[in-house]
């Protein structure tokens, strides 16, 4: 089969490889729809851990082409989203109902092969059938969504209280769907580029700023009687992000870290202001117990909104290129797909 397979050392490469083999408890699917995520360049880039030489493509939607002997609850021709992670289950998070922080956790598309191939075989435990009627590209965008959720879960934001996304990307858009859906009011979207401020509004937020613009302070104060936002998310892996979001924060606000800074970067931050103003900041990871919900919640999102890009599997090269100078909100492989890459 051809798989798209990073071997380390940045080095990246289109070739053929066999045809997995289903275990009795494995489940043979043909990706259809692949999500191209940040952090398949990170790991081109060694700034994230991976197992080479490992098929990238952590982010999938399959269609079902075959069942080991002992599967139950799953059909050939279903298609499913896969959740892209395995655990050891000895730790001492595995066993205290904290799976997603293992420390020997293994992710298909990371550390196992992952979806940017003709062929993939998971447990079938990972393989989550989608409502009829929802586009593959929709089914693919469930792994976000479903860290998306945790991390509101997490955030935990009151209706009717204002709440900020910093960061109007794929990740961005999702979460301020989501605070759509949990009654936040008003949401304000920060985003430095026109287009990402436009995408915030499609998908529900109320106001969109540019953070860099002189008076930000006055118009958020502005926007929230004064008072600060009561929650904020940082969807963008920043530091300097971490730090607006905390002068932005009301008394008592929550702060969510959601998205994945370099591990060198580091915030100013003072414990003094945290003390005084009862400041939350919180963290978050993966996506435990939360893919089945965000497979509930694919029909109730705009997905449709983002503007989309897609290429085959001897594109991925100009796809990843597409995902990391965000020339669209959200880029797709499509392994069954032989007619060349077409954003």
């Amino acid at each position: 089969m051809k798989a798209v397979r990073y071997h380390g050392d940045g080095e990246l490469r289109v070739e053929q490889i066999p045809d997995p083999t289903p275990g009795p408890d494995d489940v043979l699917l043909a990706p259809l729809a692949v999500g191209v995520c940040g952090t398949d360049n990170h790991i081109i880039a060694g700034h994230f851990v991976s197992r080479p030489p490992v098929v990238l493509g952590h982010e999938v939607a399959a269609e079902v082409i075959a069942l080991g002997r002992d599967v139950r609850g799953l059909e050939v021709g279903q298609l499913i989203t896969v959740e892209p992670h395995l655990y050891c289950g000895r730790c001492v998070p595995c066993q205290t109902g904290r799976q997603h922080l293992c420390p020997d956790r293994a992710a298909p598309g990371v550390h196992l092969d992952g979806g940017m191939a003709e062929r993939l075989v998971v447990p079938a435990t990972l393989a989550y059938p989608v409502p009829d009627g929802v586009p593959v590209e929709h089914a693919a965008m469930t792994e976000p969504i479903a860290c998306c959720v945790h991390g509101m879960d997490r955030l935990a934001p009151m209706s009717g209280m204002p709440l900020a996304v910093f960061g109007c990307g794929p990740a961005g858009a999702i979460m301020i769907a989501l605070a759509r859906l949990a009654g936040a009011h008003p949401i304000i979207a920060l985003d430095p580029q026109p287009a990402r401020r436009q995408l915030a509004l499609r998908v529900g937020a109320d106001v969109a700023l540019d953070p860099t613009e002189e008076g930000l302070t006055e118009r958020m104060a502005d926007l929230t009687d004064g008072q600060g936002v009561a929650a904020a998310i940082d969807a963008v892996g920043s530091a300097r992000v971490l730090e607006q979001a905390i002068g932005l924060s009301a008394r008592g606000g929550r702060i969510l870290v959601f998205g994945v800074a370099d591990a060198g970067e580091r915030a100013a931050i003072s414990p003094n202001d945290v003390y005084l103003r009862e400041l939350t900041i919180l963290g978050t990871a993966l996506n435990p117990y939360t893919h089945r919900r965000a497979v509930g919640l694919l029909q109730r999102l705009p997905l449709d909104q983002l503007c989309t890009a897609s290429y085959d599997l001897d594109s991925v090269p100009d796809a990843l290129d597409a995902q990391r100078l965000g020339k669209a909100d959200k880029v797709f492989i499509h392994p069954q797909s032989h007619n060349g890459g077409h954003p």
